[in-house]
């Protein structure tokens, strides 16, 4: 029996990865655990990263690295992947929610999405009842499909969740630039809920500047099925391909509608991109304090804080 470390760098969700390694390990008979550092023997370490922007601590030179935060392309052997990541719930003994793919790919080629080149178009990945795997995870569902609405079987799954009453988080958002009425109409049917399942929410995306008669017609769709403005969150992606007006005119016609935007930086180092997104963020400054007003004390308390 070999003694497995595992290192979860960042994500607050479950890192599925880990599991279908502690998976592969476990059926071997091997004792695995999450890494308590280089001072204990292990047999072997794996790390999983799965952002490039987040901070990347020392490892020793013997932990074996993957995730797109170390290499896009990154891929586990096909003897892990193959793996079912249901039998290592014991890595998280306190997630209390389901969580997986009902679907992998994307349909788009985003320049700044690295899916599409990993994963391909969108595929069939697991059934519902197939996700519904966590022994605590009662009836909360977190997909994590980066083109649900690309799914092949989108509208049965639709159906699947509503008539099983699943309150599900749609975590990566759903493309509202292609959303039709049919789509829209079963969306509505659907107990959505943000991350934290505390109150009903859907997130969509406004990233290119262009796209906006596009979103309005998604938004108006949403509308006109009954969804509510104060339960959309739109990601806003900036530092790109826009401008600050462009990113400016952005956030505030979304707030126009009466919906939530959500900033996101390209370039978290980049000090306009770090205020704007701070600023559009902090919910309560938004609201009540100009972006002309905020950038100078932000400044300002940056400086101090350095």
């Amino acid at each position: 029996m070999k003694k497995i470390g595992l290192v979860h760098m960042d994500g607050k969700l479950p890192n599925l990865a880990l599991m279908q390694i502690a998976a592969y390990h476990k059926a071997l008979g091997d004792d695995v655990e999450h890494w308590t550092g280089p001072l204990f023997p292990y047999d072997k370490v794996y790390a999983s990263k799965i952002f490039g922007f987040t901070d990347c601590y020392d490892l020793p030179d013997y932990v074996i690295r993957g995730g797109t935060g170390f290499a896009w392309d990154s891929k586990l052997p096909e003897e892990m992947n193959s793996a079912n990541y249901n039998q290592a719930w014991f890595l998280y003994p306190d997630y209390k929610n389901h969580i997986g793919f009902s679907e992998r790919g994307c349909r788009l080629s985003c320049e700044f999405c690295v899916v599409p080149q990993k994963d391909g178009k969108p595929r069939v990945n697991l059934s519902i009842r197939e996700l519904l795997s966590n022994p605590k995870g009662e009836d909360r569902l977190v997909l994590l499909d980066d083109d649900f609405l690309g799914h092949p079987d989108c509208l049965d799954v639709f159906s699947e969740l509503a008539d099983r009453k699943i309150k599900v988080c749609f975590s990566q958002g759903l493309n509202i630039r292609t959303i039709t009425e049919t789509q829209a109409n079963a969306l509505a049917k659907v107990k959505f809920f943000n991350l934290q399942f505390k109150y009903p929410q859907v997130t969509f995306a406004w990233d290119i500047f262009k796209d906006k008669k596009l979103i309005e017609r998604g938004f108006k769709r949403c509308i006109d099925v009954g969804i509510k403005p104060w339960q959309m969150q739109f990601f806003v992606l900036i530092g790109f391909n826009s401008t600050p007006e462009e990113d400016r005119e952005r956030v505030e016609t979304l707030k126009s509608w009466e919906v939530d935007p959500f900033v996101m930086a390209y370039d978290k180092s980049d000090y306009y991109q770090n205020a704007f997104q701070r600023w559009v963020n902090h919910r309560a400054i938004f609201h009540s304090v100009p972006f002309e007003e905020y950038k100078p004390a932000y400044t300002k308390r940056k400086s101090m804080t350095e």
